[in-house]
C-alpha cells in the first residue's frame, strides 16, 4: 500500500543569463520549486524528489495577469495536489496517480482552471513518488514503467490498449544518448550583428545563434515563430544561413508555433508563404514536426478537422499546451495531428500512455510523433529526471535549453553542484574558468547513461540543507 507521510518544498529563484522569450512572455526572473516528500510503501518510509520551474505565461496565457499571481496560482495547485495525496491509499503507483488526478481534476475544474495548471500539480506527486519507488526497489526508471512496478495498465485510461502492457512498445533498452535541441527565442540574437551595446553576456558561453552552433557543436534546433509573416520569414532566412552554413547542412529542426493562430486556413496560409521562399529551401527537408501552431482555446475544436480533410500535404503537427489531460492525445488523432510532446511538467504516466498509442499508430503506417519538449528544466534534479523520462519513452531528440539561458548549475549550493559532478560525470563537466559544472555536449548530443542507470536518474542523497524550504505536510 502507498501513502504520502510528509512534503516539504523548497524554492530557488534563478535569473537568466540572456532574456528567454516565448509566446507572450520573456523569462528574466522565476523560481524553481523542490518537492522533497516521504512516502510509506509497503511499510517503508522512502524520499522521493521533483523539481521544476514555475514558468510565467504557459500554464495559463492570460496577458493581463501579474507574474507574481501566475507564480502564487502554481504553488496552489502543488500544495492543493500534495493534500490530496495525503488522504489517498493506493496498491500501486499507477492507481496513486490515478486517484489523484481525479482529485485534483474535481478541483480544478471546481475552480475553473486549466486542466494544464491542474495537472501540473499532480505531475509533481507523481514524480516524487515515481523516484522513491525507483530508490526503495533499487530500479531505473525505465525498469519501473515497462514493468509491473509502477503497475502501468495502459487500457485503463486508454481502452485501445487494453491488454497491451508498456513493455510491449517501450524501448527495453533506452537510448545512452540523445540529441539536444537548442531552442532560438523569439528573440534571440543570431548573429553578433543583433546585440546591441550593453547587450553581451561575458560569462564565457555562446549568446548568438552563430556561436550556439560553433561552441556546442548543435545539429538539432527548435525555432519559435509568432506568426508575423514578415518578421518571421526574415528571421528564419537568417537562420537558415547561418545554420547551413555551421552545420555543412547536416542538421534537423523543429517549428514552434507558439499558438500564434486561430484558425487551419491562416495556419495553411503562412506556412505555405514560408515553404515557397526561396531562402529557406534549405530547411525544408530537416523539419522535424510542427509544434502547436493553434491556440489551446480552438486547437481541439471541431473545426481544426480540416487538417485532416483539407490539407494533405500538410507537415507533421503536433500539441503541446493543448496536451493537459489523458483524453487530449486521443482528441488530436481523430483530427488530424501526428503525435504530442512530452513534459515532465505535464506527467510521466500520462506519457507512457501516450507512447503507446503513437506505437499503435506507427505500426498501422501512419504519422507519428511523440517529442521531446522542455520549458527550461534547470538544475541537478528537474533536467536529470527530464532526461531519464525522456530515454525511458524512447525519445532521442530533447529540446534542451535551460543550461543555456541559466549558465548551467552556477546558481545552484555547492552541494548539489558536486553532486552531479561525482555522479554524472558523461553528462555535467566543470566550466572553465566559472568553474561551475555545465551540460557536456558532443556535437550536439548528451550521454546519459549515468542517468539511464539512476533511479529516476536522480542517484545518491542531494543535499537540499542549502537552499530554503518550507513544510507542507
Amino acid at each position: 500500500m502507498i501513502r504520502l507521510l510528509s512534503a516539504r518544498l523548497h524554492r530557488l529563484e534563478l535569473r537568466a543569463r540572456m532574456p528567454f522569450r516565448y509566446g507572450i512572455a520573456t523569462m528574466t526572473d522565476v523560481p524553481q520549486v523542490i518537492l522533497h516528500a516521504e512516502f510509506e510503501l509497503n511499510g517503508a518510509r522512502h524520499r522521493g524528489l521533483a523539481a521544476d520551474l514555475l514558468p510565467p505565461k504557459w500554464f495559463t496565457k492570460d496577458p493581463a495577469r501579474g507574474l507574481a499571481d501566475e507564480i502564487d496560482e502554481m504553488l496552489l495547485v502543488i500544495h492543493t495536489a500534495l493534500q490530496h495525496a495525503r488522504d489517498l491509499r493506493a496498491p500501486t503507483a499507477f492507481a496513486f496517480w490515478r486517484d489523484l488526478d481525479a482529485a485534483q481534476s474535481s478541483w480544478g475544474a471546481g475552480r475553473r482552471l486549466p486542466p494544464l495548471l491542474t495537472g501540473f500539480g499532480t505531475s509533481f506527486v507523481e514524480r516524487a513518488l515515481l523516484h522513491a519507488l525507483c530508490r526503495a526497489h533499487g530500479a531505473t526508471l525505465s525498469e519501473a514503467l515497462r514493468g509491473g512496478l509502477a503497475g502501468i495498465e495502459p487500457g485503463a485510461v486508454a481502452p485501445a490498449l487494453r491488454g497491451v502492457a508498456p513493455a510491449d512498445f517501450l524501448p527495453a533498452t533506452p537510448p545512452a544518448e540523445v540529441f539536444a535541441r537548442h531552442t532560438v527565442g523569439l528573440s534571440d540574437p543570431i548573429t553578433a550583428a543583433d546585440l546591441a551595446p550593453g547587450e553581451r553576456v561575458d560569462d564565457g558561453l555562446p549568446q548568438t545563434l552563430e556561436e550556439v552552433i560553433r561552441g556546442y557543436g548543435q545539429r538539432h534546433f527548435k525555432i519559435k515563430v509568432n506568426g508575423d509573416l514578415a518578421r518571421d520569414r526574415d528571421r528564419l532566412a537568417r537562420m537558415a544561413r547561418v545554420i547551413t552554413a555551421g552545420t555543412g547542412g547536416e542538421f534537423a529542426f523543429s517549428l514552434d508555433g507558439n499558438e500564434s493562430f486561430r484558425d487551419v486556413a491562416s495556419f495553411r496560409e503562412y506556412f505555405r508563404a514560408i515553404r515557397g521562399e526561396p531562402a529557406l529551401a534549405a530547411l525544408w527537408p530537416q523539419l522535424l514536426y510542427v509544434e502547436q501552431p493553434w491556440h489551446r482555446d480552438v486547437a481541439l475544436s471541431p473545426a481544426i478537422g480540416e487538417l485532416a480533410r483539407g490539407w494533405p500535404e500538410r507537415p507533421p503537427v503536433i500539441i503541446d499546451e493543448s496536451d493537459a489531460e489523458s483524453a487530449s492525445l486521443p482528441a488530436a488523432l481523430a483530427l488530424g495531428y501526428a503525435g504530442t510532446s512530452h513534459k515532465n511538467c505535464k506527467g510521466v504516466m500520462k506519457s507512457v500512455i501516450n507512447a503507446g498509442l503513437l506505437a499503435r499508430r506507427r505500426a498501422a503506417g501512419l504519422p507519428a510523433v511523440l517529442s521531446g519538449e522542455d520549458l527550461a528544466n534547470v538544475g541537478p534534479l528537474s533536467t536529470l529526471q527530464d532526461l531519464a523520462a525522456q530515454a525511458a519513452l524512447g525519445v532521442t531528440s530533447v529540446e534542451r535549453n535551460g543550461h543555456h539561458y541559466f549558465r548551467g548549475l552556477a546558481q545552484f549550493p555547492a552541494a548539489l553542484q558536486e553532486h552531479a559532478l561525482r555522479w554524472h560525470p558523461d553528462l555535467y563537466a566543470r566550466d572553465e574558468p566559472g568553474g561551475w559544472p555545465r551540460i557536456r555536449l558532443r556535437e550536439g548530443r548528451l550521454k546519459v547513461g549515468s542517468v539511464n542507470a539512476a533511479p529516476f536518474g536522480v542517484p545518491g542523497e542531494p543535499d537540499l540543507s542549502a537552499v530554503p524550504a518550507e513544510t507542507v505536510l
